[in-house]
């Protein structure tokens, strides 16, 4: 296993015509599509994009104190197998993988690289597919300038115990990152994947469009996770798609701490039988911090599973929205899908709006739907409180215990304990004594 500084990762390639096509395809969408606004259906409650989205541009080579600063903070998940590390959408560092995984067929390299290497795979996944959940126009800005991101193909039968870690810092004032993942898990392999997205400072503002595409092929297994951590004066866009086939069990698990607006949609398609999909989210939000969650579970196969829990912790005057809807298409017969969103309130003045929907066109099915918003039990903080522990410390107790129920679905017990560091990192400054 190798590990590979690099300074300056931008490539002269010339791209295949496929790419230049769907570039082309994603300039006409982003010019020719409206802003959003609360007027659509998909933009309900949330609050209108003042900002110019122009004025955001990919920006230069990072400078050394940039590079340093992303070696030295790329901590998170301590026992990943490989990984990649980009400041402002440049290749700044690469760890690659085992030489016994290489030679059963694993790629796993920056985007750059697979366009120059592997475009006869890329061309099935890459940029094919629009989010369907509103941010379209974004979706071609994110096509027209994305050249970062990680490219994870498992061939049939490989199974990876380890996790693959990707990290993307934003850097520059006014700067636009779009990254990228790709993960192809054919018949039989096993993989997960840990993207990790964060501001270099505290003071830049900052534009990110991510996009994320998961093809799990029959009996595969693909666990992603993806912590959201920029600063508060960052704009984010996550817009993640899975297609799940016949026996594949596929997980994706978000935290979202970061940003002024975040703006998360994750779809999935089950297109074969015995599938299960889990959805699960976990997002704090203070000051005029505004989380954005839209969700969609499509069933377009019988004898599938999807499990969809979001939680939001609310302080201050921050807001969040959440809007998903399970699909079940005609032939789905015998689908056991759930949706439910939670929400605690921790300031009187803070705002969580819930549209869970349902549309079912099969006729033998399990689905329900549901959403709860309240404060925080006043019995179960005068409990803690009479047995001597301080308030502050039970108000930190009581929405870490909120918050378990996901984080004990992680799997790593050492990214598990850095993510709560991280919320503790947030809740200290947040809760009073």
């Amino acid at each position: 296993m190798n590990t590979t500084i690099n300074k300056d990762t931008t490539t002269n390639a010339i791209e295949p015509q496929w790419l230049l096509h769907r570039r082309s395809s994603g300039r006409e969408m982003y010019s020719n599509l409206p802003t959003p606004s609360a007027k659509n259906e998909n933009w309900r409650f949330a609050s209108v994009l003042s900002e110019d989205i122009d004025s955001f541009k990919p920006t230069p080579e990072p400078e050394d104190s940039a590079i340093k600063h992303a070696l030295t903070n790329s901590k998170l998940v301590e026992d990943s197998i490989s990984e990649l590390i980009f400041v402002d959408d440049h290749l700044v560092q690469s760890k690659s993988l085992p030489k016994d995984l290489i030679d059963k067929g694993v790629i796993f390299v920056s985007l750059n690289e697979a366009i120059e290497k592997h475009s006869d795979i890329l061309e099935h996944y890459f940029l094919k597919d629009s989010t369907r959940l509103g941010s379209q126009k974004y979706f071609g800005l994110h096509a027209i300038n994305v050249k970062a991101g990680a490219v994870l193909y498992v061939p049939k039968g490989v199974e990876i115990k380890e996790p693959i870690a990707v990290y993307h810092w934003a850097n520059k004032e006014k700067g636009l990152i779009c990254p990228h993942t790709l993960i192809i898990a054919e018949e039989q392999s096993k993989v997960s994947l840990i993207d990790v997205l964060a501001s270099a400072t505290q003071e830049n503002i900052g534009l990110s469009i991510s996009v994320s595409n998961i093809q799990a092929h029959p009996s595969a297994n693909v666990y992603r996770k993806v912590i959201q951590n920029f600063n508060t004066k960052s704009l984010s866009f996550q817009l993640d798609s899975a297609i799940a086939d016949r026996d594949t069990q596929l997980e994706n698990i978000a935290i979202n701490l970061g940003a002024s607006k975040s703006r998360y949609e994750n779809q999935i398609q089950i297109n074969g039988s015995g599938a299960h999909a889990t959805m699960y989210s976990l997002s704090v939000a203070e000051d005029t911090q505004e989380f954005d969650q839209r969700t969609f579970q499509t069933h377009n196969a019988p004898n599938s599973v999807s499990d969809l829990l979001y939680k939001n912790a609310l302080f201050d005057t921050s807001r969040t929205i959440f809007s998903g809807l399970i699909q079940v298409e005609e032939g789905a017969q015998k689908t056991d899908a759930y949706q439910t969103n939670r929400n605690l309130l921790l300031d009187q003045r803070a705002d969580a709006n819930a549209l869970p929907g349902l549309e079912i066109l099969a006729n033998d099915v399990k689905c329900s739907h549901g959403a709860t918003t309240g404060n925080i039990d006043k019995d179960e903080l005068f409990y803690m409180l009479s047995r001597g522990i301080p308030h502050r410390v039970s108000m930190q107790l009581i929405v870490l215990g909120f918050f378990e129920e996901i984080i004990e679905k992680i799997g790593s017990d050492s990214l598990a304990k850095n993510i709560r560091k991280l919320l503790e990192q947030k809740f200290s400054s947040k809760i009073k004594a």
